[in-house]
């Protein structure tokens, strides 16, 4: 079972009176959670052969109307965000510099459903000895943002917002998107949504609604499972026994061939598709 699939099943625990109430704002736990996860993978510094460290101080931005919601239950709520974190770089065999921190923070400029997510590395004096995960917890000295440094050092303020994201139909649940990596001259895959570009860096990246799809995407005419970009000379895309279909290039198909500017429709969201050499 996958990290985001426990974190949802751990918060239906929580979820009744006034927790039931403040979960229907349009951002969803579970979507900055998927962000968090994002945020991990693209910040990750590799030290070693065994050690990988990715940030661990967390700040999601939020619309006013969904901070008024959510502010509340923000100690429970980033506690439990924190121990989703924490499990995810557990099974990325990822480490942190010190204590993991999630807070929520109002952003003026956000419409309803839009949401930003910014990290640093911050490391504690244990840290420097100690090259495991460290626990979650709400508390912890900060040392510095970025590359971690000795404790003692300051922790200047976090780096610029990203562009926002949220969770309205063909939106991307992700706080930004990804870094482009250069590959040394071979076929580089990417996909956009909503203007957020999305890496491929498997053979398969399977788009949907269900958390566990590689891309997420919240539409209520996207499947589950709906759709699978495979790479390769030359790539396709396969439906997969969706609901409603998908169209690529202004063609209703099951499969079909993807080229640079491809154009792929899913419910009422659409992708294109993007290849290029470097």
């Amino acid at each position: 079972m996958g990290v985001l699939k426990k974190f949802e099943q751990r918060l239906e625990g929580l979820v009744n009176g006034t927790f039931a109430k403040v979960f229907k704002s349009e951002v969803q736990p579970v979507e900055i959670a998927g962000a968090l996860q994002r945020e991990c993978d693209n910040n990750a510094t590799i030290w070693n052969r065994d050690r990988t460290v990715v940030p661990n101080d967390f700040i999601v931005e939020l619309s006013t109307p969904d901070f008024e919601r959510l502010s509340p239950y923000s100690g429970q709520l980033g506690d439990e965000l924190a121990g989703m974190v924490r499990d995810y770089a557990k099974q990325q065999r990822y480490t942190f510099m010190g204590p993991i921190k999630v807070h929520l923070e109002k952003a003026d400029d956000l419409d309803t459903g839009l949401y930003r997510v910014r990290s640093r590395t911050l490391a504690s004096s244990s840290s420097q000895q100690a090259p495991g995960p460290a626990p979650a917890s709400p508390a912890g000295r900060p040392g510095a943002y970025g590359y971690p440094q000795p404790s003692h050092a300051g922790a200047p303020p976090m780096p610029a917002a990203p562009p926002p994201v949220g969770g309205r139909p063909g939106a991307a649940p992700y706080g930004r998107p990804p870094a482009t990596p250069q590959t040394g001259g071979r076929t580089r895959h990417w996909i956009e949504i909503n203007g957020t570009r999305h890496q491929i860096s498997r053979p398969t990246l399977v788009l949907g609604r269900s958390t566990e799809a590689d891309v997420r995407i919240d539409d209520p005419g996207v499947s589950r499972r709906h759709c699978e970009i495979r790479t390769g000379t030359p790539s396709t895309i396969q439906d997969l026994g969706s609901t409603n279909g998908i169209v690529v290039d202004g063609q209703h198909t099951t499969r079909a061939t993807l080229r640079d500017g491809s154009r792929i429709v899913v419910g009422s969201t659409t992708i294109i598709y993007r290849q290029a050499e470097g």
